[in-house]
C-alpha cells in the first residue's frame, strides 16, 4: 500500500551524503525534467553511463514504450559517473527537481528518510514475483523492498584448460581441498606465475575475501549488526592463508590488485582466478587463443555460493501523482524481451527469471546465471560497512606476511566499530 508523501517542498539533503559514500555512484544533469508535460505524464528519469551503449539502449526503450503508451513520455537523462556527486547534490535539494526514477546502487538512505515508493507500489505483482529471490531480499530494509535491482554481477572461477590438461586435472575443484591440490599442480608447471590467483591489494580486496569466508558458511553481517571476526570468516581467511603459505598464489598477494591479476591470467600464466562476467568478453576481444572454463566457486564442502553485486532502480513518490505511470514504464522495461536484450548489451547478468530463461543458451552468460540462486551480498546499508571494507582493503593482504587472520579480523571489527 502507498505510504502517501508528508513532505511536499522539503529539502531531501539529509540523507544525501551517506547514500553518496555508499553508492559511489548515482546520477546528474542540468535538464529538471519530471513535469506533467501537455496532456500526458512525464516521468523523469536519470541514469549513469555504464558504457557507449547506454544511452541508445535506454533512448530506444523509452521511444518504443512511447510509441505503445502515447500518454506518458519519459524524460531521460545520463550523467557520467565522474559528474554524480556534484549533481546529485543539486537535483535533490527541492522536489521539483527529484527525479521520478533514479538508477544508482544506494537506495537505503532514502529509503529510511520515507521518500521511496515501496517496488510492490510500482512494479505489478508478476513483475515483483520475477525478481530472483536473493536479490530481492538484498534490495529490503525490514522485509520491505525499496530498491528495484536493475542487473546483477556475480563471481565465478575461470580456469585454465591448457594447464589443467599439462597438469592431468580432469574437473574444476569443487572443495578447498580439491583447489589446494589442483593449484599446487598447476603452481609446479613451467611459466606459470601462481596456481591460483588471490588479488589482496587495495582495488578489490574485500571480495576476494568475501568470496572465501562465504565459502566458510560466513557473513558479513546485515543492516543492523556487523559480524566481522565470527568463527566461519576466520576459517575462510585462515584457507586463504594456507593457500598463501603452501606457494600456490602468484608472489606477494597482498600487492596485487584483481585488474593485473586477471591479465596474467588471461595470458595464460594463473592456473585460475574469480572473475566477472565482463572478463568473457576481454578474453573474446583480447587473448581469443585462450582455452578456458568458467566453473562455480569452490567452497570449503562443495556447497555452491557467490558474491552478488546488484545497482538499483528507485521511484521517488513525492506528491504520488506519478505511481501508475511509473508501473507502467517498469512493467514495460522488465518484460522478458525487452529487459534481456538491455541486460544482454551492457554485459551484465539478468535478475529476472523471464530474462535468465531468454539468455540460458548464451555461453557467456550461462555459468553467471546458475550462480544468481547463491548469491551473498555486503552488507551496503550498515552504515559500518564502508569503513570495515576500508579496512579490509589496507589489513588482509597483511596474513600473507604473518598475521593471524583472527586477530586481522578483530582490528577489521574494530576499525568498523569506530568508523575509521
Amino acid at each position: 500500500m502507498t505510504r502517501g508523501l508528508k513532505r511536499s517542498g522539503r529539502l531531501l539533503a539529509g540523507g544525501l551524503a551517506l547514500a553518496l559514500v555508499a553508492a559511489g555512484c548515482g546520477f546528474g544533469g542540468d535538464d529538471e525534467g519530471g513535469d506533467d508535460s501537455g496532456d500526458g505524464t512525464t516521468i523523469s528519469f536519470l541514469a549513469p553511463s555504464y558504457s557507449d551503449n547506454t544511452k541508445p539502449l535506454w533512448e530506444g526503450i523509452i521511444k518504443d514504450f512511447e510509441a505503445e503508451n502515447p500518454d506518458i513520455n519519459v524524460d531521460l537523462e545520463i550523467q557520467s559517473w565522474d559528474n554524480i556527486n556534484d549533481v546529485v547534490r543539486t537535483k535533490l535539494q527541492s522536489e521539483d527537481t527529484t527525479p521520478d526514477l533514479l538508477n544508482i546502487d544506494a537506495y537505503a538512505s532514502f529509503a529510511n528518510d520515507d521518500l521511496l515508493y515501496e517496488a510492490d507500489d510500482v512494479l505489478s505483482p508478476e513483475t515483483a514475483d520475477d525478481i530472483e529471490p536473493a536479490f530481492a531480499e538484498n534490495a529490503s530494509l525490514d522485509g520491505t523492498m525499496y530498491g528495484i535491482p536493475l542487473f546483477a554481477s556475480t563471481r565465478a572461477l575461470f580456469y585454465n584448460k591448457d594447464l589443467f590438461k599439462q597438469a592431468g586435472i580432469k574437473a574444476p575443484p569443487k572443495t578447498w581441498d580439491e583447489l589446494m591440490d589442483a593449484s599446487e599442480k598447476v603452481s609446479k608447471l613451467d611459466g606459470v606465475v601462481g596456481g591460483y590467483g588471490m588479488p589482496l591489494g587495495n582495488e578489490e580486496a574485500q571480495a576476494e575475501t568475501s568470496i572465501w569466508t562465504f565459502g566458510a558458511g560466513g557473513s558479513w553481517g546485515d543492516t543492523d549488526e556487523l559480524t566481522i571476526d565470527t568463527d566461519e570468516n576466520v576459517a575462510g581467511v585462515e584457507q586463504m592463508k594456507k593457500m598463501i603459505d603452501a606457494g600456490v598464489t602468484q608472489d606477494d598477494p597482498g600487492a596485487t590488485d584483481r585488474t593485473p591479476m586477471l591479465n596474467v591470467f588471461m595470458q595464460g600464466k594463473i592456473g585460475m582466478a574469480e572473475g566477472l562476467p565482463p572478463i568473457v568478453g576481454q578474453i573474446e576481444a583480447d587473448y581469443p587463443d585462450l582455452d578456458y572454463g568458467i566453473a562455480p566457486i569452490p567452497t570449503e564442502d562443495g556447497d555452491s555460493v557467490t558474491l552478488g553485486v546488484a545497482d538499483h532502480l528507485m521511484a521517488f513518490e513525492k506528491d504520488g501523482s506519478k505511481q501508475d505511470a511509473i508501473r507502467t514504464f517498469l512493467d514495460y522495461f522488465y518484460s522478458s524481451k525487452v529487459y534481456a536484450n538491455f541486460v544482454k548489451t551492457e554485459g551484465f547478468i539478468p535478475i529476472t527469471k523471464s530474462a535468465g530463461e531468454e539468455l540460458s543458451d548464451d555461453p557467456a552468460i550461462k555459468p553467471f546465471l546458475e550462480t544468481l540462486s547463491d548469491a551473498k551480498f555486503y552488507p551496503s546499508n550498515n552504515p559500518g560497512w564502508p569503513a570495515a571494507q576500508g579496512a579490509m582493503q589496507q589489513q588482509i593482504g597483511t596474513i600473507g606476511q604473518g598475521a593471524d587472520p583472527a586477530e586481522v579480523l578483530g582490528k577489521i571489527a574494530e576499525a568498523a566499530e569506530s568508523g575509521s
